[in-house]
């Protein structure tokens, strides 16, 4: 009979193979945040201190705000004008606030309780109508990208495309005929704006649309519902991140959450009744050679409010290159920043 050595490595044992984990099960913010007695969070939530809970800088610096009825104005001064302030306002902030602009107010009241509606059906209903892959035409689903996501995001979200092709979900029945309508007249907002960026830049008020062609590009609705959280200085309704695209015009509940990093400290925006929320997006920055930036932004949460968005982003046409421009690239010192 062979002796067994003592020392040494041990025999070598057959290989074992072991199936994959089966995927997470989870459930909505919204069910875990109405679970009764709810008083912390689930790991799974917390968030690192660093960098995302850096303390929020009061400024007395206001947010820029551009007046659409004087960029559309007919009148050749008061649109140069505003032309020149909406350029200051995508160089030193990135972000600005939309006033006048002649989407009624009740229509965004309107499409505001529409996602609402939708987000606080059940889970079952909401997760039939889901599809699985980022160009399903309508997908329901938590955090950011809770497949991969280590660290969840305190919120629940929808993304339903609107433009070239129109998709709604059956429920709640009001929401196909406001967000038919709601796509339409934020699309022609976001229009006027990108051919104004276009122009601060100093080309052709068309050279973006010529170029790039947004309107060959996918227009999404995608609403976001942050419910109250009884640890917010350990959740994150969403890090710290900038958008791709050209331009995003977002709206809002009343209640406050965004904050967007303005020379280098976190700043809070608070919501302006009937107004849009506009940020310039990646592609604004690449066009610009950087001379425009894309400026990084997070949702936080409270203890007390649900709080809604509804971001509607505007890119390229899927098939553009976008590149700086070559009015943009002055000589040798200033190459091309980026191409996407």
């Amino acid at each position: 009979m062979a002796a067994t050595a003592l020392t040494g490595s041990p025999p070598s044992q057959p290989s074992l193979t072991h199936p994959p984990p089966p995927p997470r099960k989870l459930t909505t913010v919204k069910a875990l945040s109405e679970s009764p007695g709810l008083s912390s969070i689930p790991s799974i939530y917390t968030f690192l201190k660093q960098p995302y809970h850096e303390p929020v800088s009061d400024t007395e610096e206001p947010i820029p705000t551009i007046d659409f009825s004087l960029l559309t104005s007919s009148l050749p001064d008061e649109r140069s004008k505003t032309i020149r302030e909406l350029g200051k306002a995508c160089r030193d902030w990135g972000f600005f606030m939309v006033t006048n602009h002649g989407v009624p107010e009740r229509m965004m009241k309107a499409i505001i309780e529409a996602c609402r509606e939708f987000l606080e059906l059940p889970e079952e209903e909401k997760r039939g109508i889901s599809g699985k892959h980022v160009l399903d035409p309508i997908r329901f689903g938590t955090s950011f990208n809770e497949s991969v996501d280590e660290i969840l995001c305190w919120r629940d979200y929808v993304k339903i495309f609107q433009h070239p092709e129109f998709h709604s979900p059956n429920k709640p029945p009001s929401f196909r005929e406001i967000a038919l309508e709601y796509s339409k007249r934020v699309r022609l907002v976001a229009r006027e704006i990108i051919r104004g960026i276009s122009e601060s830049l100093g080309l052709e008020k068309d050279y973006i649309y010529e170029t790039l062609n947004p309107e060959n590009s996918l227009q999404l609705i995608a609403a976001n519902l942050y419910p109250p959280c009884p640890q917010l200085e350990l959740a994150m309704g969403l890090p710290p991140h900038s958008d791709h695209g050209l331009l995003t015009l977002l709206i809002q509940n009343q209640i406050g959450g965004l904050q967007v990093q303005h020379k280098g400290k976190w700043v809070n925006i608070d919501p302006i009744p009937n107004s849009f929320l506009a940020n310039i997006g990646d592609h604004i920055e690449i066009l610009s050679n950087g001379k425009y930036k894309s400026v990084l932004h997070r949702a936080v949460v409270n203890n007390r409010d649900v709080r809604i968005s509804i971001a509607v982003p505007h890119g390229p046409a899927l098939d553009a290159i976008v590149s700086p421009d070559s009015k943009l690239v002055e000589n040798v010192g200033n190459p091309p920043a980026m191409e996407l």
